[in-house]
């Protein structure tokens, strides 16, 4: 948690004035047993009511000073730890968008969504606890006792016994509930990831009538939850009966032996009252004191879990200071230079040497794990490669700022993605300039003229996904999108398999009309997707098992045959 103090610098002022009003408030509770026993020594020994009634008026006072101490302490409280939670989301989620793909997948969508909601509203409120309560425990603790000692030092040995016997206690059960409270939260983030992972694989579980294993493996993970929280709920219910039980016995002690010193003449029977008060006192600051160890442990293996993200550094480095060499006209657009790759270890590309001349259409063909969308992804920077180059109009893709490499690329992913609002809303992520007019042409260019059709025609509302829409209806949308921008260079990544073949006849040949002289890249499993591409590179366990055009590769490569041959037999 040290490592984020930072977050707090901005609340300096609250961090100090809302202890001091606590401690403010502390004091004069601490102040309400004397009171008390001046009463009771005075007022009710003499029965003058007339005192009863002034220090009756003294109490309420002390407790209208009081309630307006901890209300400005807890206005601090609120200030201070919203504000360190704003700005500590608003850092996370930067961070976050600035990692690499690499390490998205590596953290993982329900891991990174639960560190910006759940592990920030724990640090949240152990800010808030920190300026509340971490003080004002203590300070009431040590001032009962001290006070105590003042009164009458021989009884007050009850209480420097009872104290720390308390707090062996509280220690004792606290010490095992740390690694519950550890178990909670991963049991708790599994849980949200199956809950993810039905919501938005839904119609898949749905198709496959899977419901009821997912209800069996959802029950399964929420019962280990159950299971783990009743654990900690077990050890926390002996935390009450012990605690009292301690208290009881002292206060049981404090009367007792109490009483022989009021018999002796040593202690009046308020003082003896304002004793019992004191060791009341003591037995709740130490409970608030245990509930300060459960929520600043959450906090920690919250803070922990947020450092490891904010000390991962990035493996595709923004660069966005390089110093840009000038284009070489002459150079290809899009080049690789015995380029490799691998997920964690695993081999995903080899020693791949490809040249792709500007204006030029380049088709992209292979199996199914081949490495076609991995390559197209290190042209984008989504991941770097282990090994080679790969470079934009002779460029290094790594000497570039991420915005600019990207703003030479229409890219068009092979699962379409849309966002809630408008369908212009959609179009217009990769560029705010693009007109309404622009939109409509890239519509039409991208066989989308259904949407010119509705009633609202570009101002449609789309839901979360598209799920109002099908999926050729999504995947023409996204296309728009690319399209909209005017690119130097097109990628499909394998964008045409939710049309039909007229359609996406259709669509390739507008765009070669639309952009002739923009270099094109198109992934596809099928040859007929990329027959006519300038340039088509077949990939066979990630390594270049031909590259020419069709007729050559026609004459030359075994494995472009066997795809031809497969999509002729296909229905």
């Amino acid at each position: 948690m040290w490592k984020l103090r930072r977050y707090l610098a901005g609340y300096k002022k609250e961090l100090i004035l809302g202890p001091a009003f606590k401690l403010t408030e502390a004091a004069l509770e601490l102040t309400v047993p004397l009171i008390m026993a001046r009463i009771i020594d005075i007022g009710v020994a003499n029965r003058d009511i007339d005192y009863i009634i002034k220090m009756g008026l003294v109490l309420v006072l002390l407790g209208a000073v009081g309630f307006g101490c901890a209300t400005v302490c807890q206005y601090f409280a609120s200030v201070a730890s919203q504000g360190t939670g704003t700005v500590l989301r608003r850092s996370l989620f930067e961070k976050i968008t600035a990692l690499s793909t690499a390490e998205l997948d590596r953290f993982g969508t329900s891991r990174l969504t639960s560190a910006l909601t759940g592990d920030i509203y724990a640090l949240q409120y152990a800010v808030a606890m920190l300026i509340r309560l971490v003080i004002r425990a203590p300070f009431i603790v040590l001032g009962a006792i001290v006070t105590s000692m003042i009164i009458d030092l021989r009884l007050s040995l009850i209480i420097l016994t009872a104290t720390p016997v308390l707090t062996l206690a509280v220690y004792l059960i606290m010490s095992r509930m740390v690694p519950f409270y550890r178990a909670i939260r991963g049991a708790f983030d599994r849980v949200a990831q199956i809950t993810r992972e039905n919501l938005t694989g839904t119609r898949a579980v749905r198709a496959f009538s899977k419901e009821e294993y997912e209800r069996i493996r959802f029950r399964a993970t929420s019962d280990r939850l159950a299971e783990i929280t009743a654990g900690a709920a077990r050890l926390t219910a002996l935390l009450n009966p012990l605690t009292y039980v301690i208290i009881n016995l002292g206060i049981a002690a404090v009367i007792w032996f109490g009483g022989f010193r009021v018999e002796g003449g040593y202690l009046t029977q308020g003082e003896l009252i304002a004793f019992v008060n004191y060791m009341t006192q003591i037995m709740s600051a130490v409970i608030v004191t245990a509930g300060l160890v459960v929520t600043f442990t959450r906090a920690s293996a919250s803070a922990a879990r947020i450092n490891e993200i904010f000390d991962t550094i990035t493996s595709v480095d923004e660069n966005e200071s390089a110093a840009v060499p000038d284009e070489d006209g002459t150079r290809p657009a899009i080049r690789f230079d015995r380029v490799t790759f691998g997920y964690g270890g695993i081999p995903a590309l080899r020693d791949i040497n490809l040249n792709v001349p500007r204006g030029s259409a380049l088709g992209i063909v292979g199996g199914t794990g081949s490495g076609k969308s991995t390559l197209i992804r290190l042209v984008l920077r989504f991941y770097d490669a282990d090994a080679g180059t790969v470079a934009i109009n002779g460029i290094n893709v790594r000497d570039m700022p991420l915005g600019m490499l990207r703003d030479k690329i229409g890219y068009v992913p092979q699962h379409a993605e849309l966002l809630p609002g408008t369908i212009a809303e959609n179009i217009r992520m990769g560029d705010q300039t693009v007109s309404d007019d622009d939109i409509n042409e890239a519509l039409h260019i991208a066989q989308a003229d259904f949407v010119l059709q509705r009633a609202d025609g570009i101002h449609t509302e789309i839901q979360q996904d598209g799920r109002d829409l099908s999926g050729g209806q999504r995947q023409r949308i996204t296309i728009a999108r690319a399209l909209a921008r005017n690119p130097e260079i097109f990628i499909f990544d394998d964008s045409f398999s939710a049309l039909d073949t007229l359609t996406g006849q259709r669509l390739r040949q507008a765009i070669d009309e639309r952009y002739p002289k923009t270099t094109k890249v198109i992934v596809s499993q099928r040859a007929s997707s990329v027959k006519n591409a300038d340039i088509i590179a077949v990939l066979e366990d990630g390594a270049l098992a031909g590259c020419g055009t069709h007729a050559e590769l026609i004459a030359s490569c075994p494995v472009y045959n066997e795809i031809v041959n497969s999509g002729r037999r296909d229905p």
